[in-house]
């Protein structure tokens, strides 16, 4: 259905929402999308590290205990 677009109706589109919304809202509501995108980042990255320094705890000590060590 939106395969036949194409640059005129992005353009119309753009005109539409812009007369609607206005400049200052638009721009306002693209800084918070922003914000948005830059924290879920930001997220993402602090579970990757999370779920690194769990893996790494876990795999800290994996060598056998001998019957020297036991006593």
């Amino acid at each position: 259905m939106l395969n036949n677009i194409g640059l005129p109706g992005l353009l119309l589109i753009a005109v539409v929402v812009l007369v609607l919304f206005g400049r200052g809202k638009i721009s306002s509501l693209m800084g918070e999308v922003g914000k948005g995108i830059t924290a879920f980042k930001k997220g993402v990255d602090d579970g990757k590290k999370e779920i690194e320094e769990q893996a790494s705890e876990v795999a800290k000590d994996v060598t056998p205990e001998t019957d020297n060590e036991k006593a």
